[in-house]
């Protein structure tokens, strides 16, 4: 990890600054992908399914079969865990719920709004080296919540053209029914266009490597919308001298296992715990079954030494990470001063893990500093808000000398005209 003690203000721009890729040659592949899913439909996603995932499709669709089938492989404790999660994760959406009042702006102008699911939604789910069956919960349950009347998922097949059975029995819990055999940028393709298989959607949500990104961000320019824009994970720890060495390091490392272009920072107002943190990450890391990845992610990242907890805040404010955990003493005033970040943990107990998958907040967030304008997938990301507004004789009086005035102030005669027969008609 790279080590910077007591940066200018002037230097924190660079220190922000996620791993940078070149995605000229990325966008041109993606495009030629998605391309071909739009002309070829079934038959694109299969050849794609076969280059790129190595296995040969006959159906897309996943069959009851193939659900009751990982329903026998999964453990009970792992199924468990998973209904605990989505009970938790299902608590904390229902409580998100909005309720519209109607307000009377003016004498005889009454104004509302009502929340609207959007009738037809895509959730993608990795499935790649680490198959991401929480983000079925976290996409899933409140979708089903909200309201959407279609929910379509899809994630990649093994080289044996199956999904990860935790995958299909997250679904199963979530209520998903309608699941497809698709990856990467042809999945994205498939739910932006629609093929005889999968259904068009209206708007796509999830977390993928560079290429499901890159994908999610041309089919939103024109075919469909999608949740927020992302990159890869991050997290931003920050520490005091009463810190848990060991805890910290266990959560940046939980962090870099990720992937190679994850990001992991360390923020730190005494240098002691900076060292102690050094020495525990490098412990810890030998024992990982990811170690190769995390050791590649912990070449980006930074350990960060600063003089105060206010430099401390100020810095992560730029940053805007992904995940924040504030780890010091005095985690309650700072938590007050937080203003950019996706999900923020309190305390030494708790760890990113938990959001991650249990404790009911949504692991589905803004990246590569996005937190500075997007928050994460919650229930009005599946929701429209449409809004009403009734006026009486009585709110042409209160209201209509004033649009009428402001209308032709633009030079928009219809507009102004629109208002004035009505206020004609009360004349007569």
């Amino acid at each position: 990890m790279n080590i910077i003690k007591y940066p200018a203000k002037e230097d924190w721009k660079e220190i922000v600054r996620r791993p940078h890729l070149d995605l000229t040659q990325l966008n041109a592949t993606v495009e030629s992908v998605l391309n071909d899913v739009k002309n070829h439909g079934d038959e694109a996603v299969k050849k794609y399914e076969e280059k790129f995932d190595h296995a040969h499709l006959d159906l897309l669709a996943v069959t009851n079969e193939e659900i009751k089938e990982a329903e026998q492989v999964v453990s009970p404790e792992l199924r468990h865990s998973i209904e605990l999660a989505h009970h938790n994760i299902a608590i904390f959406h229902n409580s998100q719920k909005f309720s519209g009042n109607k307000i009377e702006t003016a004498t005889g102008v009454i104004c509302w709004q009502k929340s609207v699911p959007i009738q037809k939604v895509g959730l993608y789910i990795p499935g790649g080296t680490a198959p991401l069956f929480s983000t079925v919960l976290m996409l899933a349950t409140p979708a089903k919540i909200a309201g959407c009347k279609d929910i379509i998922l899809c994630s990649p097949p093994n080289k044996d053209g199956k999904l990860n059975p935790a995958i299909l029995v997250a679904a199963k819990v979530a209520g998903i029914r309608h699941i497809y055999k698709a990856g990467g940028v042809q999945a994205i393709g498939a739910m932006a266009y629609g093929t005889e298989s999968i259904p068009k959607v209206y708007k796509i949500f999830g977390p993928g490597n560079q290429y499901v990104m890159a994908a999610k961000q041309q089919v939103s320019l024109h075919d469909v919308a999608i949740d927020m824009p992302a990159g890869p994970s991050e997290v931003c720890v920050i520490a005091d001298k009463t810190s848990n060495p060991v805890f910290v390091a266990a959560d940046l490392l939980s962090q870099a296992e990720h992937g190679i272009d994850s990001q992991v920072l360390l923020i730190t107002t005494s240098e002691q715990m900076m060292n102690q943190v050094k020495d525990e990450i490098e412990r810890q890391l030998v024992l990982l079954p990811r170690k190769d990845i995390a050791a590649k992610t912990l070449e980006n990242s930074k350990l960060i030494l600063v003089t105060n907890s206010q430099e401390a805040i100020d810095l992560s404010n730029t940053y805007a990470p992904e995940h924040l955990i504030l780890a010091t003493s005095d985690y309650e005033e700072l938590a007050d001063q937080v203003i950019n970040a996706g999900s923020v943990f309190l305390g030494k107990y708790a760890c990113e893990s938990a959001g991650d998958y249990a404790s009911g907040t949504n692991h589905t967030l803004p990246t590569h500093q996005y937190a500075l304008a997007y928050n994460g997938v919650n229930l009005d990301s599946y929701n429209r808000k449409v809004t009403f507004q009734y006026l009486t004789a009585d709110g042409i009086r209160s209201i209509g000398n004033a649009v009428v005035c402001m209308a032709e102030g633009e030079q928009l005669e219809a507009h102004a005209n629109a208002m004035r027969v009505r206020i004609n008609s009360l004349k007569k």
